[in-house]
């Protein structure tokens, strides 16, 4: 199982895990307190990866799962452009960390 884990400033964190929970949850197993002000924790099973997020007022983070290593790099890539859709009016900086 491979880990990766980045850590993204924003001051949206709890919209953008509500809106990619959300997203996803059309197509694969998500798990998210939908409440506001409750939403800063969410999981999701995709096909090739389980992802956990959590907001905090100033950044998300995002752990990623990975159990064949040679879709690490791939499924940082997708998870990373979903959640910039999302933000779309800002930047946000993913420098994964891996473990």
């Amino acid at each position: 199982m491979k880990l990766s884990r980045a850590e993204v400033p924003t001051e949206h964190a709890a919209n953008y895990l509500r809106q990619l929970c959300r997203h996803w949850a059309h197509k694969y197993p998500v798990e998210f307190d939908a409440t506001p002000g409750k939403d800063n924790h969410g999981k999701i099973t995709l096909p090739k990866a389980y992802v956990t997020l959590m907001s905090a007022p100033a950044a998300i983070s995002v752990y990623l799962e990975v159990p064949d290593e040679a879709d690490q790099a791939h499924m940082e890539e997708v998870v990373s452009e979903h959640l910039q859709r999302f933000g779309f009016r800002e930047t946000l900086a993913f420098h994964w960390l891996h473990s």
